[in-house]
């Protein structure tokens, strides 16, 4: 299949998604047949078995909300436009992606959030490669549903991937994303391979107490989308001395109805009930605890902070912990890159995992060593 042909496979995956999700939003019902969103797929075949899928992804994994679920096709849609791609790939050579042979590459799709390996799902495939994904057990239904769609697409995906629930088998190379403790299971067995092996980040939000309220209220979403479960989810505050929290916690409210979520208000209790018998200090709004804490994985329902003096000083600390940072937001500082609140959740294709370049490990594969 010619890169161009994949392109446009993909391209119309994002173009029926982007219309499920206006249907949703909006209540505009799409007219089949429209020429700007034709595909191989009636449009109320392909509701109704969504909308089951998602209904069957939230009854296994509570975690994956009717919202939270949405939230990531979105994304993908957003990730699938014909420019978006275009751009990606035209900062590698031309002729990269025609493998002679394709490799056949493992992928281990963690099930923190809903469709987490979608990056690369389609990094594989746009590489040229062969696509085999180890399902999670929290989300192993999602991400075959959008290959099924891709095959309609274009059935020449149907010999360019395929999804296992047992062990990897037959495999040239592989993506692993996982905990730290997963990471060293990678290692015992998958290491001889060519590798990208990826374990615990948190986004952190450094503030300077002169945020204005709409930029907390961005804030919000960084932390509390996904119920926080993101790599990419703001995890931790960096604030400055005598830092006004009342300010932050005003912002957190329009998340208050996390309030009724049985699992995330379980987490909330616990450590509530936990730091309360050890007299250990924090600070509460009622669904959000805030501790104060040198480390960056805070647990659901919990944010860190820590106290910096200056922006050079904190600088300085985020980049010697870089490798526990998957991404900073906020104002500009030296010699990082920070992006607005808001925006953690909203990576574009060429915003790495990890800040390692899937794409270029994958078009060169047998030019390296393993990594």
């Amino acid at each position: 299949m010619t890169l161009e042909a994949r392109i446009e496979a993909l391209h119309k995956l994002g173009k029926l998604l982007d219309s499920y999700i206006q249907y949703v939003t909006e209540e505009n019902v799409i007219a089949e047949g429209n020429s700007d969103n034709r595909t191989n797929i009636p449009f109320s075949s392909f509701f109704e078995k969504i909308e089951q899928i998602i209904e069957d992804s939230g009854f296994i994994n509570p975690w994956f909300t009717r919202t939270n679920i949405l939230v990531s096709l979105k994304e993908v849609a957003e990730l699938l436009q014909e420019k978006k791609l275009t751009r990606w790939l035209s900062a590698y050579p031309a002729g990269a992606f025609m493998p002679d042979p394709p490799r056949n590459i493992g992928v281990v799709l963690a099930g923190n959030i809903p469709l987490v390996g979608f990056h690369d799902f389609i990094s594989v495939l746009i590489s040229g490669h062969r696509f085999i994904g180890k399902l999670s057990s929290k989300d192993d239904k999602l991400m075959p549903f959008l290959g099924d769609l891709l095959i309609a697409m274009n059935p020449e995906f149907r010999d360019m991937l395929k999804f296992e629930n047992e062990k990897l088998k037959e495999i040239d190379a592989i993506i692993a994303t996982g905990s730290d403790n997963t990471y060293r299971y990678f290692e015992y067995y998958f290491g001889k391979y060519p590798h990208i092996f990826r374990a615990n980040r948190n986004g952190v939000a450094v503030l300077n107490d002169k945020e204005n309220p709409t930029q907390l209220t961005k804030l919000a979403d960084d932390v509390f989308t996904y119920f926080g479960l993101g790599c990419r989810s703001v995890a931790k505050l960096f604030v400055p001395e005598q830092y006004d929290f009342d300010r932050f916690f005003k912002a957190m409210e329009n998340f208050s109805y996390l309030s009724e979520h049985h699992k995330y208000m379980n987490n909330y209790t616990y450590f509530k009930s936990v730091y309360l018998l050890n007299s250990i200090p924090f600070l509460d709004n009622g669904f959000l605890i805030l501790k104060q804490d040198e480390g960056y994985h805070s647990p659901i329902a919990c944010l860190f902070y820590e106290y910096y003096t200056s922006s050079e000083s904190i600088a300085g600390k985020l980049i010697a912990d870089k490798d526990r940072i998957q991404c900073v937001v906020g104002e500009k500082l030296p010699g990082l890159k920070t992006i607005p609140a808001g925006q953690s959740q909203h990576p574009e294709l060429w915003d790495y995992a990890d800040h390692i370049d899937t794409m270029d490990f994958l078009i060169n594969l047998g030019n390296k060593k393993q990594r």
